[in-house]
């Protein structure tokens, strides 16, 4: 089993927060999560977020605080993953999110959170990221 390095951002706006839904039928695949990506080999974390949201969504972002780590085994897919969640900002000269690299892309609140599928990964940000949604 190998472990697969990935960065996310967590981006929150208007007490909404940006998730992207997974392409494709396999493993994960349809799920919602917090945009993001393999990290790829010598690359920082931070900037691998804002690779991954401007090739996937034309987002432009700077990185702040890590909100969180977190590793998870899917044994199903044969690998494990250490995913770093990061506070990140869109910059005033970005555009609108979309969905260029992913099946969908949206803002949701607190309440919609519990009706979406995430990857296993995901929940304990998950659970943070609610929180913090609903004292906004």
């Amino acid at each position: 089993m190998h472990t697969v390095l990935v960065a996310a951002g967590v981006v929150i706006e208007d007490g909404k927060v940006l998730l992207d839904r997974r392409k494709g039928t396999g493993h994960l695949g349809g799920a919602w999560e917090f945009p993001g990506g393999k990290v790829e080999a010598g690359e920082d974390p931070r900037q691998t977020v804002v690779r991954e949201l401007l090739e996937e969504l034309g987002l432009r972002v700077r990185v702040g605080e890590i909100l969180d780590v977190t590793f998870h085994h899917y044994e199903e897919a044969k690998k494990a993953v250490l995913l770093m969640f990061f506070e990140a900002f869109r910059v005033d000269e970005s555009e609108e999110p979309q969905a260029i690299d992913v099946a969908d892309v949206r803002w949701y609140g607190p309440d919609e959170l519990a009706s979406l599928t995430f990857p296993a990964a995901d929940e304990a940000i998950l659970r943070k990221v609610e929180r913090r949604l609903r004292e906004d």
